[in-house]
């Protein structure tokens, strides 16, 4: 009988999923492999929510697996080490691995090739919807502008979606380590796995993305991040529904699907970009513990972006426009260096992924591929526009609920505010002192 071994990482699902299709039809028995790889723990990458996360995934696979005839099996150790022990004891002629884009994908790519030479073959296109290095512009590596980078990706020839396989026999008697359990950090976790994602994916509706996706209370966003971060969704299959659905929603939602591409072609070719500045500004970031530590605690006196840091804590995710509205807030208010609030959402985000979460950090610090670098969110106004009435306030910063209106989103205005909550940090009538000051833009 041939053997073939489908190395899964960050594609944990049946569906469209080209490593083990590949897999399938090169071979009579595959192996499909997970392995639990200490190198992420000691780069702390390997936090509670996250694994809980991915403890959901790989059960889920499993028991998918075993419904069509297979198994998941499990090893801990170096990728590397652990595929070519497995490879020498099923015998089996190749290797498939989805193509990664972080350094350390990278890394593992590279011992792999080491220790298997042409038995290994990487697969592009299956963590995105186009490889990262497809599409380029005259006399670059990649695209730095996203607006471009969307032009000729929306044209782009992709492709076929696959089906998952119906049967897959995996060779018997082989060890494998048992998945393991985590409590996570935050109790409103979400659940993990492909059955999960599709359930999910089903319930949601797609036509209404376009007019509530900046509507904090009506929480009208997909959620599926977690699920495209560990690949018990596939993009690809996502952006092809999607399109065939059409309308203004579905439009708009295929356009987050390429600025997460956008992410991940700007780090396949900066791999530095992951903790090192992509453009530069010479900024002198401002230092202070304490209002760092009030920002992570949503203790800051800004309510909107209190509420965005204790959905984080509770739920291990947060609104998109939340992201973007207090990350604005820890940069460009507190002037606070980037890699601080960047380090604290992987802590925590159940969809934290190197590519969109710090590439994300960036854009908003001025230090990434906004072409605007000093733009500021005010969180006030941000405020009004996207939690108008105060609803999405009211149901993360408990201690106001009793404020009407958009009262809740200025409670320092009041003779007393309610619950212990505490004043700004920060003089809320000039927000954008530091960074005009440091980077001289008060100048003529």
């Amino acid at each position: 009988m041939t053997v073939s071994i489908a190395l899964l990482t960050q594609d944990l699902r049946l569906h469209d999923n080209p490593v083990l299709r590949a897999a399938c039809h090169e071979a009579e028995e595959v192996v499909p492999l997970f392995v639990l790889d200490p190198g992420i723990e000691a780069a702390g990458f390997a936090v509670p929510n996250r694994l809980a996360f991915l403890a959901d995934c790989l059960t889920d696979l499993d028991g998918s697996l075993r419904r069509i005839g297979g198994r998941l099996i499990l090893r801990r150790g170096r990728p590397a080490t652990e595929t070519a022990r497995l490879a020498r004891e099923v015998g089996a002629g190749s290797v498939h691995l989805a193509a990664g884009v972080s350094a350390f994908a990278r890394r593992r790519e590279g011992e792999l090739r080491r220790e298997l030479g042409d038995r290994l073959h990487v697969h592009d296109g299956s963590l995105t919807v186009v490889p990262p290095g497809a599409l380029t512009p005259a006399g670059r590596d990649h695209y730095a502008v996203f607006t471009p980078y969307f032009r000729v990706w929306r044209q782009v020839g992709r492709r076929a979606v696959h089906r998952a396989p119906t049967a897959l026999r995996t060779p018997a008697g082989i060890a494998s380590e048992p998945v393991p359990r985590v409590s996570p950090d935050s109790p409103g976790l979400p659940q993990g796995g492909e059955s999960a994602a599709r359930r999910l994916w089903r319930a949601w509706h797609v036509d209404r993305y376009e007019e509530q996706h900046d509507d904090l209370a009506a929480d009208a966003t997909s959620r599926l991040s977690p699920h495209l971060h560990f690949g018990s969704l596939s993009a690809a299959e996502l952006a092809d529904r999607a399109g065939h659905h059409g309308g203004p929603g579905a439009e708009a939602f295929v356009r987050q699907l390429a600025w997460r591409d956008f992410h991940h072609q700007v780090l396949a070719a900066r791999p530095q970009a992951a903790w090192e500045d992509y453009r530069s500004r010479q900024d002198r970031w401002w230092q202070d513990d304490r209002e760092a530590e009030a920002w992570r605690r949503g203790r800051t006196g800004f309510p909107i972006v209190d509420a965005g840091m204790r959905q984080l804590a509770h739920e291990g995710w947060m609104h998109n426009r939340a992201r973007l509205v207090t990350a604005s807030f820890l940069t460009k208010t507190l002037y606070q260096d980037w890699r601080i609030g960047a380090r604290h959402f992987l802590s925590l985000l159940v969809d934290g992924d190197i590519a969109d979460n710090q590439l994300n950090w960036q854009w908003v610090a001025g230090t990434g591929t906004d072409t605007r670098p000093n733009r500021v969110l005010n969180p006030l106004a941000q405020a009004d526009r996207l939690d108008p009435d105060g609803s999405y306030v009211r149901r993360w910063v408990p201690e106001l609920a009793g404020l009407p209106g958009r009262t809740i989103h200025r409670p320092w205005r009041l003779a007393e505010i309610p619950g212990g909550y505490p004043r700004p940090i920060i003089d809320p009538e000039d927000i954008s002192t530091r960074l005009r000051a440091a980077r001289g833009l008060d100048r003529k």
